[in-house]
């Protein structure tokens, strides 16, 4: 699954979904963070709630890194990006 990142404008949530395993439990990080877990405690998703104003996410955008050897070194290249 590629993760997907879903903003709801009508209540300021972000939901970040990282699997389609099924959820087993929730737990709450902070008043507006939460997790969702498997049942071998993966991660399947994140909620951040008010995420305007605590997530600072008024515009998304990612940078996808891969690794490139050079001179016996990692370094980041952009593949991709939304």
């Amino acid at each position: 699954m590629r993760m997907k990142i879903r903003y709801f404008s009508g209540t300021d949530t972000a939901l970040i979904e990282f699997s389609n395993e099924p959820i087993l439990e929730t737990r709450e990080i902070s008043e507006n963070l939460y997790i969702d877990l498997d049942s071998k405690g993966n991660l399947v998703s994140m909620t951040v709630e008010h995420a305007k104003e605590k997530a600072n996410i008024s515009e998304v955008s990612y940078l996808q890194m891969d690794k490139v050897f050079s001179n016996d070194s990692i370094q980041p290249t952009a593949v991709g990006g939304g």
